[in-house]
This record gives structure tokens, C-alpha cells and sequence, in this order.
């Protein structure tokens, strides 16, 4: 957007082609049948302008992703790869996959040296606030590979919740997938959506599990899929669109609750 196009806005219509929603006219279809939202109220009128860095728009519930600037990733962090763009102790970490990139991001969160698995890239400030925080909710799925034979009763010890020494804690969900042919180990997939600091591992080792194997499947609507261990894709259009309908949400929410405070002061 150019600083000509500031004071009046640019036309929804060409904010949703730009954005690669639909072409121009298809997504003059999408605004005259009511699809469209912008800060949250439907719009039908084709002379709509908007700032596209500044208004939340969506389409059918999605958030659009209107900053082009803005960038997404998903890494599958290798084991002894650490969570940290700079690592002061010269161990392995996250510039081999992020220095060939055309933009600067950081990390969303962290998995610990021995974790693998789904890692969010980004420099989208917002949307890492949101997905880290544990306020918001945003879950995350492990699959761990435990040592003994665990039980139903450990699960719901796990869904009830667990004392550690900063705190309780509970999963969110827990499930045994299967028992090892060794009849020494099993695999159990845990969503929660703490971000506390090895916080899986150190509730199986609570129950009495240690975790021999533990990888992150699933980050809020983001799943790892076949990503190879050590590959780095940009996230499609609709999974951006996924994560930006959670930071639309969440703001929506923080909106209400502060005028909510506001009503009962």
C-alpha cells in the first residue's frame, strides 16, 4: 500500500485478490453474498475501502491474512537442535534452517533439545503472543514413548492432574496409542496447552513414566503431517488464515473483558 492509498483506504474487493482469496470479481460475489466481515460486522456494499494493515477482515469465519509482510513457517525440529536463533554455548540451533529465508523470524515457543517435532516461525508478534500464552488456550499434541506399562488409572492421574514443584498441572486430554512390542515401553498422546518449560516430560516422570521419545504432532490447528524431521515449508493460505482467526478471537475476547471491567467499575 502506498502512502497515496493511506488517507482513503484501498477497495475490499482488491484487498481480498491481493490477499489471494479469490479473484476481484469472485470476491465481489463473496461481499454481496454476506461472506465477508470486517472488525467483525458482515459487509455488502462493493465500495467498501479498508487499511489492510490495520482492519480484520474475514471471509466465512476465516481471518484473511491482509499484511503481506507478514510471514509464517513450520519446521520440524530435529532432535539436538535447540529452540533459540543463537545459541550461546555454540550447540546446534534454529539459523541453519531460518538464514537462507528473505525475512527475519523468530520462534514461537520452544521444544528442548531432545523434543522434535512442530515448531510455528514467524514475525508476527501478535500471533506469537497468542499462541504462547497459556491464557488463550492454544493446545498442543505430543506423542511420548514412556517407559513401563501405563495404565488407565495413570491416564486419568494425568487428566485430573499431576503436583510439580512450580505448580499443578493436568493434561487437557491423554491416550494410550499403543503398548511397545517389549512389553517395556508405551506410547501415549497428551494435548495440553501449557507452555511451561519441559513441561510433558516432566509430568509423565511425575506418574512414574520417563519419556524415552517425545515429539509435538500438533500446534493449535496446525498439524505436522509428513513434514520430514529437519524441513522447513511456509504454512498455505488457509492455515494462516486458521491462526489469524485465533489472534481475531482472542482480541475480540481481551475486547470484551475490558469493556466488561469497564461496566463494573
Amino acid at each position: 500500500m502506498t502512502s497515496s492509498d493511506l488517507p482513503q483506504g484501498t477497495r475490499l474487493q482488491k484487498a481480498l485478490a491481493a490477499a489471494g482469496v479469490a479473484s476481484r470479481r469472485v470476491a465481489e460475489d463473496l461481499i454481496v453474498a454476506g461472506r465477508v466481515e470486517v472488525n467483525g460486522v458482515v459487509v455488502t456494499e462493493l465500495g467498501r475501502r479498508i487499511d489492510p494493515l490495520a482492519d480484520l477482515v474475514s471471509v466465512d469465519g476465516t481471518a484473511v491474512q491482509l499484511d503481506q509482510e507478514k510471514r509464517y513457517y513450520m519446521l520440524n525440529k530435529p532432535r539436538g537442535v535447540v529452540s533459540t536463533m543463537r545459541d550461546e554455548q555454540g550447540r546446534p540451533d534454529l539459523r541453519r534452517f531460518t538464514d537462507p529465508l528473505d525475512v527475519r523470524v523468530f520462534n514461537v515457543g520452544r521444544l528442548d533439545g531432545d523434543t522434535t517435532g512442530l515448531l510455528v516461525l514467524t514475525n508476527d508478534g501478535d500471533l506469537a503472543h497468542v499462541l504462547s500464552h497459556p491464557s488463550f488456550g492454544v493446545e498442543k499434541t505430543y506423542i511420548a514413548k514412556v517407559g513401563g506399562r501405563m495404565t488407565p488409572q495413570t491416564l486419568q492421574q494425568l487428566k485430573r492432574g499431576v503436583d510439580l514443584e512450580d505448580g499443578p498441572i493436568r493434561a487437557d486430554r491423554a491416550k494410550i496409542l499403543q503398548a511397545a512390542g517389549d512389553q517395556r515401553h508405551t506410547m501415549v498422546e497428551v494435548t495440553l496447552h501449557s507452555g511451561r518449560n519441559r513441561i510433558v516430560r516432566r509430568m509423565l516422570d511425575a506418574v512414574g513414566h520417563p519419556v524415552v521419545e517425545l515429539v509435538r504432532r500438533q500446534f493449535g490447528p496446525l498439524h505436522l503431517g509428513t513434514l520430514r524431521s529437519g524441513e522447513l515449508r511456509e504454512l498455505e493460505r488457509d492455515e494462516v488464515g486458521k491462526l489469524l482467526t485465533i489472534v481475531r478471537d482472542a482480541e475480540a475476547r481481551r475486547s470484551t473483558d475490558a469493556d466488561g471491567k469497564k461496566g463494573n467499575a
